[in-house]
């Protein structure tokens, strides 16, 4: 899969285009069943399925304080969109010159030199300077620039449409099982293991500490029974997101503890936390005794529920 940031990266020999747009945050069953009609069009009609992302959710350079984060990183979204048989991506810096584009600027800065001959959006896409393009507009600017333009509808988990936003609000609540049913996969968080207090080992449960730049959003404050991915080796694992007071500046850590397993040295490795169910959410205890009950049995049900 090619990745490019600018459509003058594009090789000269490279097929012309069938191009998706959107942020693709998260790259949820809706996003993948777009994927699905892009592909399978290009195998079709011998194009290169691309997808044109943003750096940033847009809202990110209008209203930074109310952005919703992502809920997976950049490499994270490599990963799925290659896996999805994407051939190329291009990943557009959304910045005010982008923002101020409108929409017969944007086709032509953009999908013009991306040799597009199709253009599929999701249902109510809206492109260009305010949000004033729609996909009659894409529709007609397409006619005179060589390419069509196909709306893609919404998947519906029960009544309400599967979407980044629902996602992110099951996540925040905990529900990683229910989040998994819309992503059509786990979610995960994935990171350096870097060197922690060191107070796990201490009590009998040693923990990798995830390095506060891990791609994919983290969870609620609590514990998750899951598994951690190491060196191409999947571990039973009690994941626990949690506040550390100490660190003011990013408060919430991730550790996991591989179950059963003491001897592990993860340091300087890039692992994943796949989470695959909520045992228990946060609280505080009064003793370090207290404390070390509640994660053995924390460790125990996340066994459990593992099938462990």
């Amino acid at each position: 899969m090619l990745q490019i940031t600018s459509p003058d990266q594009l090789p000269e020999d490279f097929a012309d285009t069938a191009v998706a747009i959107g942020k693709f945050d998260g790259v949820h069953l809706g996003h993948q069943q777009l994927f699905h009609e892009l592909v399978e069009l290009s195998e079709e009609a011998g194009l290169a399925a691309t997808v044109f992302t943003f750096d940033r959710h847009p809202r990110t350079l209008f209203d930074p304080a109310g952005a919703p984060r992502s809920i997976i990183g950049p490499i994270q979204k490599a990963a799925l969109l290659e896996g999805a048989g994407i051939d190329l991506v291009l990943t557009a810096s959304f910045d005010k010159a982008l923002a101020s584009l409108s929409p017969e600027e944007f086709v032509a800065k953009y999908l013009v030199p991306l040799r597009a001959r199709v253009v599929m959006v999701g249902e109510g896409f809206r492109f260009g300077s305010g949000g004033k393009g729609t996909i009659d507009d894409l529709r007609r600017i397409g006619q005179s620039q060589g390419f069509s333009a196909r709306e893609v509808r919404n998947v519906n988990l029960g009544a309400s449409k599967i979407s980044s936003t629902r996602i992110r609000a099951l996540l925040d609540e905990g529900e990683v099982a229910e989040a998994a049913i819309l992503l059509g996969r786990n979610h995960e968080t994935t990171g350096v293991v870097e060197h922690g207090r060191k107070l796990g080992r201490t009590i009998g449960f040693p923990t990798a500490n995830i390095s506060r730049a891990a791609e994919g959003y983290l969870p609620a404050d609590g514990v998750y029974a899951g598994y951690l991915l190491a060196n191409g080796v999947r571990y039973p694992a009690a994941h626990s997101v949690g506040t550390n007071d100490s660190v003011a500046e990013v408060p919430r850590l991730l550790e996991s503890h591989v179950i059963g397993r003491d001897d592990l040295d993860l340091y300087d490795q890039i692992v994943t936390c796949e989470y695959v169910a909520k045992v228990r959410g946060w609280a505080k205890f009064d003793s370090l005794e207290a404390l070390v009950e509640q994660i053995g049995k924390d460790v125990a049900v996340a066994a459990s529920l593992l099938g462990e």
